[in-house]
């Protein structure tokens, strides 16, 4: 296996650049997550280390080898598409041992190597089926067989569970998450989807308009988003973010929205105090709104009318207005049912809110 390492690397289209000085180091049997949504240039990324796209300018290592001009058969790597790509006349063993076969390895070795990814990927009993006898699960297996057998350097997936329905994508990552851990390998992985990205990734890189916003583990990047965009791509339903001011008054530091106005944690003073007066956008996320309970006193209770309550069985997910503000709440389900209409009072956790700088978007806090 080997790291991928990209250093300033650029693609241009005309005078549009889709990746923009990309600089990453991907370690060594590391599975890395390149996320964000269509068009921030995670998809190009993957194929210019395939070797799939020329690169405009900058350095891409695999190990310590330069391949910026090597072809992709020669880069040691194993691409798993979104749509398969496989040959529709050969059965799943054909389509599986295909590529050793233009490699010239023996017939011994290739049914070798076919039958172990068979073994691990359980495809045994579907080895001499054509791939319209498969279910899009079983393809997508078969495609994950397909890199196995090469035994590369490095495995790309480009998307690969986007065709499938929600019940087999969940399965899907855990089986590329326990081939991960059994094979060892380097894995660079693209989806939109960030709850993907959050159960598979040892690291995330979360990228937009072809720049890296953040990495980092993926509960790091959860708990302390940099800037406003990570804060609002991480996490479901996606954070709620309000206009606000923050004010100091007699020592002590308050979100000011206009119609709530909570009391910020003095833990937090040495961070906030220079921006106190000033224009902000607070953060919290959905699973940080709780009903209030009768007797605490928490500093930041606010009323709340119901627009929409969504019940998912152990939890509900609970739209809510107050005055000019919308919000989303993630609670447990309540004793007491809340009524579309209703008006109730919640709490924020201020311990886990997030500020940010209303001009640059930068985390303050």
């Amino acid at each position: 296996m080997a790291k991928v390492t990209l250093k300033n690397v650029v693609k241009r289209y005309g005078s549009v650049a889709v990746v923009n000085d990309l600089s990453i180091e991907i370690q060594d049997k590391e599975f890395a997550v390149l996320v964000g949504s269509s068009g921030c240039g995670k998809s190009t990324a993957l194929r210019m280390i395939a070797g799939l796209e020329t690169i405009t300018s900058g350095e891409i290592y695999i190990g310590d080898t330069l391949v910026n001009d090597m072809a992709p058969k020669d880069r040691d790597i194993a691409m798993v598409f979104q749509n398969y790509a496989l040959y529709p006349h050969m059965n799943v063993r054909e389509n599986m041992g295909f590529g050793l076969k233009i490699r010239k390895l023996s017939e011994a070795e290739i049914d070798a190597r076919v039958q172990e990814a068979a073994d691990i990927l359980g495809l045994n009993e579907l080895l001499e089926r054509k791939p319209k006898e498969l279910s899009g699960g079983q393809r997508q297996r078969v495609a994950v067989g397909r890199a196995i057998v090469r035994k590369p350097k490095v495995f790309l997936f480009d998307e690969p569970l986007s065709n499938l329905d929600a019940k087999l994508r969940v399965a899907m990552r855990a089986e590329i998450s326990k081939l991960h851990r059994r094979l060892g390998a380097t894995m660079i992985y693209v989806t939109h989807d960030q709850v993907e990205a959050m159960t598979m990734a040892d690291r995330i890189f979360i990228m937009n308009k072809g720049v890296v916003q953040q990495s980092g583990a993926p509960m790091e990047v959860y708990a302390q988003p940099v800037n406003r965009f990570v804060a609002g791509f991480i996490g479901s339903p996606a954070m709620n973010f309000f206009d606000a001011r923050l004010v100091n008054e007699a020592g002590q530091l308050f979100i000011d929205g206009g119609s709530f106005r909570v009391a910020m944690p003095e833990a937090f003073r040495a961070n906030l105090v220079a921006h106190a007066g000033k224009e902000v956008v607070f953060g919290v996320r959905p699973e940080d709104i709780a009903l209030h309970q009768p007797g605490a006193d928490v500093g930041s209770t606010i009323s709340a009318r119901a627009e929409v309550v969504e019940l998912l069985g152990s939890e509900i997910f609970a739209h809510l207005s107050c005055d000019a503000h919308a919000l989303v709440a993630r609670m447990a389900v309540p004793k007491q049912p809340i009524g579309v209409g209703e008006t109730i009072q919640i709490d924020f956790n201020m311990a886990n809110m997030h500020v940010f700088d209303k001009n640059t978007s930068d985390a303050i806090v």
